[in-house]
């Protein structure tokens, strides 16, 4: 009879676990108080929603702070990286989280609907994404992935009272159900190939071992499922289709959620996957990579400018911002799997946490302009507002300019970063595509702009009844206010991005 060995567990280092930790405390603390308690009084929800992300992201500097002093290393059993880079992530998720809150108070009061399950739900997306940003391995990838997106597909068909909305959650949810399909099937293919999901045993065996055809060609075909679910959630095109009903028919705030913690996170997975797990195969991965970017940078704008509905628009601009991230993510194959990824992964970075604040900000002020169940989103509903809410057209003014790439902003630094990181790389082609790009998706901010100063509101526009809630004051103030802070002195966030590009393998 053979003895039995004893299950040992992976050591658990709590403290450099707690951003993670406290974004779930505070979910199960919302739910679980919220059944127990009457209805809170207004914004506190939102409140406690917002401090815990506050609280998260500190302890996210704090770890970064630890890391620096030390090395990088890895969590439970070398499921998790504790790394600068992962820090970076959670710091962009929770600011990003913090806004939303903010927002979604407001808008849920307005619409009546205001309670636990929903800040709950944006809690537990948040945390997946960050196990995302911080997954070392392919199988906890997955888990963070499913994490956030089954909190996706509630949130998006969270208001009950739209079809639009029941609409977008269910095709979010069909589509999102064949991505994570696929993303799954190339897990057990690479596995089958490497014999590991981890992905610093993977760069182990692929150091040890000498590829034949067969077992090549399954690594290859796993890596191009991976790719394929990860681009789905970055939505880059052809994987974008889901993209403009979901955004339109989601609650703005879920659409500010969808945006910004969505695509940071499924970036950041795209990033440690390809650049440190995959890198030695960059030659395969990366020419697709470029068509995906390229892909992108062409329709988002070309598509972008022919619709009537802002939120689809921003959309289709989403889509293009993502065209953009895959430059970066172009300029970083060309070092992946080495020690320095060269000027790729920072501009991405910087890119992630820009758009990220933009994008809260933008939906902001379209959640303020769309009044009580978002049924003012078309292109009309913004004419005049310059002449009714100055204020408002201000701010909207902030955030496209910013998105068009103008200078003195946050996203002149992260297109000018991709660019010339792809100058810098060679990879003229790409660059120069960018940059038209660029010019395209100008004239789509420019339709808003011109709705929002230059033509007459329309005769029967009730924006002058429209208030500024406090929160989502506070959110658009602070948005406006960082991305002209990091367009006129953009240095320390430079610094800060080139310090992430030490992996924890």
């Amino acid at each position: 009879m053979m003895a039995q060995v004893p299950f040992v567990g992976p050591d658990v280092q709590w403290f450099a676990l707690s951003p993670l930790l406290v974004l779930v405390g505070a979910a199960v603390l919302l739910l679980l108080a919220g059944a127990l308690t009457p209805q809170w009084p207004r914004g506190l929800y939102a409140g406690v929603t917002a401090a815990a992300a506050i609280a998260s992201g500190v302890l996210a500097v704090i770890q970064w702070d630890d890391i620096s002093d030390g090395s990088t290393s890895t969590l439970v059993g070398g499921a998790l990286a504790f790394d600068t880079f992962a820090m970076f992530v959670t710091i962009v998720i929770c600011a990003a989280v913090v806004g939303v809150a903010l927002v979604a108070g407001d808008q849920l009061h307005r619409d009546g609907g205001d309670g636990p399950e929903i800040y709950a739900l944006v809690l537990v997306a948040a945390a997946g994404g960050v196990v995302m940003g911080a997954a070392n391995d392919l199988i906890v990838l997955f888990l963070g992935l499913e994490t956030m997106s089954l909190a996706f597909y509630v949130l998006a068909a969270s208001n009950r009272r739209r079809t639009k909305s029941q609409e977008s959650g269910m095709k979010y949810f069909i589509l999102g159900g064949f991505s994570s399909a696929f993303f799954l099937y190339g897990i057990a293919l690479v596995y089958g190939s490497t014999g590991s999901t981890n992905l610093s045993e993977i760069v182990t065996a692929f150091d040890s071992t000498i590829p034949v055809d067969r077992s090549e060609a399954m690594l290859l075909a796993g890596i191009a499922l991976v790719l394929v679910g990860l681009g789905f959630k970055v939505a880059a095109v052809p994987f974008h289709v889901w993209t403009p009903d979901v955004y339109e028919g989601a609650p703005t705030p879920v659409t500010a959620l969808l945006a910004s913690v969505g695509k940071a996170a499924a970036f950041a997975a795209m990033l440690r996957v390809l650049v440190v797990g995959f890198g030695q195969y960059r030659d395969d991965w990366r020419p697709v990579v470029w068509v995906l970017a390229v892909a992108s940078l062409i329709v988002g704008p070309v598509l972008a400018i022919v619709q009537t509905d802002v939120k689809r628009m921003l959309a289709y601009s989403s889509i293009n911002h993502a065209g953009f991230m895959l430059v970066g993510l172009e300029v970083a194959a060309r070092n992946a799997g080495e020690a320095d990824s060269g000027p790729g992964v920072p501009s991405v970075m910087v890119y992630m946490l820009a758009y990220a604040v933009l994008v809260v900000g933008t939906f902001a002020v379209v959640s303020l302009v769309a009044r009580q169940d978002d049924r003012r989103t078309d292109l009309d509903s913004f004419r005049g507002l310059g002449q009714r809410h100055a204020a408002l057209a201000l701010a909207l003014t902030v955030f496209l300019v910013a998105q068009a790439g103008v200078p003195f902003t946050s996203g002149f630094i992260a297109k000018f970063g991709v660019i010339g990181g792809a100058v810098d790389e060679s990879s003229y082609a790409l660059a120069i595509i960018a940059m038209l790009s660029t010019v395209i998706a100008a004239f789509l901010y420019l339709r808003i702009m011109v709705s929002a100063w230059i033509q007459d509101a329309p005769a029967d526009d009730d924006t002058s009844n429209v208030t500024i809630p406090w929160g989502s004051g506070l959110a658009i103030a602070a948005a406006v206010a960082f991305t002209l802070a990091v367009g006129l002195f953009p240095e320390w966030l430079l610094d800060v991005a080139d310090s992430t590009v030490q992996f924890a393998r």
